[in-house]
């Protein structure tokens, strides 16, 4: 029993180090595992059960402590005095692979840093923790700490190392900085306008009615800007950190297309541009999330209906795919976009032209929302466009 209560101890400091809520409750029904197994029923043992009964005893302590640890959605590695893997829980083989017992933590773990402070924590006996990080196959980060386990006198010494995914929270502080940094930089302009037209109003033209005339709505237009890139930043930054819940609504693509439709034909009405939609007679549905769908058309129709070519009619395809995809195609008659810019379309605040998408409202979050829906959906944009002729953007189910 002493194993186990030591290691439950051990992994409890490990867990409290990490100082989140929701870990710390779990450091503390360790703790109480811990006090429970040291202090289990006392079982008299005959006095000339021998050396054969305490191993028995150990062998079980090492049982009871291996089948709790595999419950625990934590990587974690047991580890001989030599560095050699005496246990390796159910987490750490989906994340790192099959360890073979026995064999030495460096013949499977590349990471220098990490068997750094394997090294150190078998040699001085002192516990060490870094943070780690993968690129391949994606990448994730882990806060990683070796400790020794304390074992009962004369017994062999035990080692653990704990590995604790952290990529989700590192991903949403890096979110968070994005989009500071992208509002700051964007606000920045229509903002120094602003303060430029109030200064103006406060002194030389205070008391001239046709500059106020004037001022007032070049002030509203770029208030609305503003509000409209405040709107898309938090739409991108709500769509990220949902970006790895899959959707799990049926949307049928007809009547969506078709609200679409209606939603911007006034705006087209003021382009003079028309909506076709070309929909097939069977009804195509598809796994999605409607009221992100829903943004996805908007903005690829809206965008056609103001980049394409007045009098012209802005074409909206839908096929459905075997077995069970879907594609839908916006097709705009203008200008086209150069080759060497649709790579990257899909960009935040990427332009093409940036005095056109200003002056047409544009605030270039447009697509890389498209994009980030798009990838919480396992779908597909495909950008095909031709100078002179116009564009096609195809979305595949």
């Amino acid at each position: 029993m002493v194993l186990f209560a030591a290691t439950l101890v051990a992994l409890f400091a490990t867990l409290f180090e990490i100082a989140e809520p929701s870990v710390i409750a779990l450091g503390w029904a360790v703790i109480v595992l811990a006090a429970l197994a040291g202090a289990g029923p006392v079982v008299e043992r005959p006095a000339d059960a021998g050396p054969a009964a305490e191993e028995g005893d150990s062998v079980q302590s090492f049982g009871e402590l291996t089948r709790f640890l595999d419950e625990i959605d934590l990587g974690i590695y047991l580890l001989g005095p030599d560095g050699a893997v005496l246990f390796q829980n159910r987490s750490a083989g989906v994340t790192f692979g099959a360890f073979p017992v026995g064999s030495h933590i460096s013949a499977r773990m590349r990471a220098p840093g990490v068997l750094d402070i394997v090294r150190d924590t078998l040699s001085s006996g002192r516990a060490n923790q870094i943070e780690y990080s993968e690129r391949l196959p994606s990448e994730r980060v882990y806060h990683v700490r070796s400790a020794p386990v304390a074992t009962a006198e004369g017994e062999r010494p035990v080692f653990m190392l704990v590995f604790r995914d952290v990529s989700e929270g590192r991903r949403i502080d890096r979110m968070r900085s994005d989009f500071v940094a992208n509002a700051s930089h964007e606000l920045r302009t229509p903002l120094a306008s602003l303060r430029g037209y109030i200064e103006t109003l406060q002194g030389p033209a205070k008391n001239d009615t046709k500059a106020q005339e004037r001022f007032l709505p070049i002030m509203l237009d770029q208030a609305t800007r503003m509000s409209r890139l405040v709107d898309d930043l938090m739409s991108l930054s709500r769509l990220e950190v949902r970006a790895h819940l899959p959707p799990d609504q049926t949307v049928s693509l007809g009547p969506l297309l078709e609200h679409v439709r209606d939603s911007l034909l006034p705006l087209a009405g003021d382009l003079d541009v028309s909506i076709e939609l070309h929909l097939p007679q069977e009804p195509v549905d598809v796994i999605g999330d409607h009221d992100e769908l829903v943004e996805v058309f908007e903005n690829l129709i809206e965008n056609a209906c103001k980049y394409g070519a007045e009098g012209k009619v802005v074409d909206v395809w839908l096929k459905p795919v075997a077995p069970r995809g879907a594609e839908v195609s916006v097709v705009d008659h203008g200008p086209g976009i150069p080759a060497e810019h649709v790579p990257r379309l899909t960009e935040r605040f990427y332009r093409v032209s940036v005095a056109d998408s200003r002056s047409k409202k544009g605030t270039g979050l447009g697509l890389a929302i498209v994009k980030h829906i798009l990838t919480r959906h396992r779908a597909r944009l495909i950008v095909k466009s031709e100078v002179g002729k116009g564009t096609t953007f195809t979305v595949r189910f």
